[in-house]
């Protein structure tokens, strides 16, 4: 997702590299800043069974769950 000038994009951390799981807009040499947040879903810690974790993500992630 895209807002003006921030990226929302998810990445897999492998072999100490963040690789982005989609295609970024960005020019090589681009300097970025990276927040890091480990996924909602694993943060839960097995407190909640979650059967459909691609939903469970999708509410997480919503827009409309952002504080005011």
């Amino acid at each position: 997702m895209q807002l003006g000038d921030l990226m929302l994009v998810k990445a897999v951390y492998e072999n100490s590299v963040l690789r982005p799981l989609e295609k970024l807009d960005l020019k090589e040499g681009d300097l970025v800043e990276i927040e890091v947040k480990k996924d909602a879903v694993d943060r839960l810690g097995g407190l909640v069974k979650i059967s459909q974790r691609d939903v469970v993500d999708e509410i997480i992630e919503s827009p409309e769950l952002e504080p005011f």
